[in-house]
């Protein structure tokens, strides 16, 4: 069985605006950064990347050929990237930038500016080269310190465009969040803290907290696959992007006993809770992190492959993630996975600095979260593991823009003991 949600989830994510408020945006950064002038020097790391483009010469074609190629699946109505050299000065300007808020506004701002290339046959080969994935990673890190950081808190603010301002306090719904309404930063120390903000007291609660025979969703998060007899080496870069168990759990000792089972795949928003918790009540197995591709897309998908989470399949085994598998108490669960997904710009997937194997977990227990950035996940379960899914876990069950999944609410049952 295979369910599929189809549509433009970037956008209705939050991730990006329209194609018209894109181009708008990237006129205007390009002209600030203009404006900026050349003799500017550039972050160290973005100087890593512009070296390794100009003394590798495969690696520069194809940055310079992803640029001159036109993508198909996009209708931009101008060109704003013209060489390598002005693609990386934009770059550079974002590395002092915390993202905005808004229906026009531009939440990943790199994956805006590199859009174009992300759709032509050369970017798909650029961005799957090891050395300019070192090299994106060093970009992406350092960015992330400044996110990090109390300088990026200037995005919290009271402007149509800031996060403070009341119509992003009513699109997060700020009151299920611990912060300080009186403070003019709600009391974050950076952007970062602002975006893996925690629930108050009560809100989430987990569903079925005595019962085993309910699995919850780790994820705040909207549906997005649901397939069944997941093999464990598939052809995942293919148009239909079918799971292949090995690479989605990267080598993992217990990848035997998902053969045949099920994965449940779901992405997050802008707006979203980005902490994963414990889907069951069970013993921590084994927790790591691991290295992927940015910004590769699924090529097979054509003209849609230009829509990162069309790619949200192929992302899974290829993209930096978090991979936790654990045995749940319940033996006719058994092991189960979760698998963070980093999607989009930095997406770090940081593990609880308590999680290791070992440890015993009550269903619901935080497991890590994201970073700033898209990202998508995973359930992965053992043949027999499920008897049903909830109806809100189908994915696009009564149109495109199906409800949000809460996290620790109920996903899935399966038989008593």
């Amino acid at each position: 069985m295979s369910l599929t949600a189809e549509s433009e989830v970037r956008r209705a994510a939050g991730w990006l605006p329209r194609q018209q408020d894109l181009e708008g945006w990237l006129a205007g950064h390009e002209q600030r950064v203009g404006e900026r002038g050349q003799d500017r020097p550039l972050h160290p790391a973005v100087r890593e990347m512009q070296t390794l483009i100009e003394d590798d010469p495969l690696i520069g074609m194809f940055a310079r050929r992803m640029i001159e190629e036109v993508p198909p699946a996009k209708p931009y109505t101008r060109r704003h990237l013209h060489s390598p050299a002005q693609m990386l000065r934009l770059l550079d300007a974002v590395m002092t930038m915390a993202p905005e808020f808004g229906d026009q506004a531009v939440t990943l701002p790199m994956n805006a500016i590199l859009d174009w290339t992300m759709g032509t046959p050369s970017g798909s080969a650029f961005y799957r080269d090891s050395q300019v994935n070192d090299a994106l990673k060093a970009v992406l890190q350092a960015w992330g310190e400044y996110l990090n950081s109390p300088a990026s808190l200037t995005a919290l603010n009271p402007s149509p465009t800031g996060w403070t301002s009341p119509a992003a306090a009513h699109a997060i719904g700020i009151g299920q969040y611990q912060h300080d309404p009186a403070d003019p930063h709600w009391g974050f120390t950076s952007w970062n803290d602002f975006f893996t903000r925690h629930f108050r007291d009560g809100q989430r609660p987990v569903a079925a907290p005595d019962d085993d025979s309910v699995i919850v969703n780790a994820c705040e998060s909207t549906p997005y696959a649901l397939r069944t007899g997941v093999q464990r080496r598939d052809t995942f870069w293919v148009k239909e992007q079918p799971y292949s168990l090995h690479e989605l759990l990267a080598g993992d000792p217990t990848v035997d006993a998902f053969v045949g089972g099920t994965i449940y795949q779901a992405f997050l928003s802008a707006t979203d809770y980005h902490r994963w918790h414990s889907p069951v009540t069970g013993t921590v197995l084994s927790a790591r992190v691991v290295a992927g591709a940015y910004f590769s897309e699924a090529d097979s998908e054509g003209p849609a492959a230009a829509e990162p989470t069309n790619s949200q399949g192929y992302l899974a085994h290829v993209a930096a993630r978090a991979v936790i598998v654990l045995r749940a108490d319940n033996p006719v669960i058994g092991e189960v996975a979760v698998v963070a997904v980093g999607m989009s710009d930095v997406s770090t997937c940081v593990l609880h600095p308590d999680l290791a194997p070992g440890q015993h977990l009550t269903k619901g227990d935080e497991l890590g979260h994201f970073a700033f950035g898209g990202s998508t996940h995973c359930l992965v379960l053992r043949p027999g593991a499920v008897d049903s899914f909830t109806l809100t876990a189908l994915p696009n069950p009564v149109g495109p823009r199906p409800p949000l999944v809460q996290v620790r609410a109920a996903l899935a049952h399966t038989s008593q003991r």
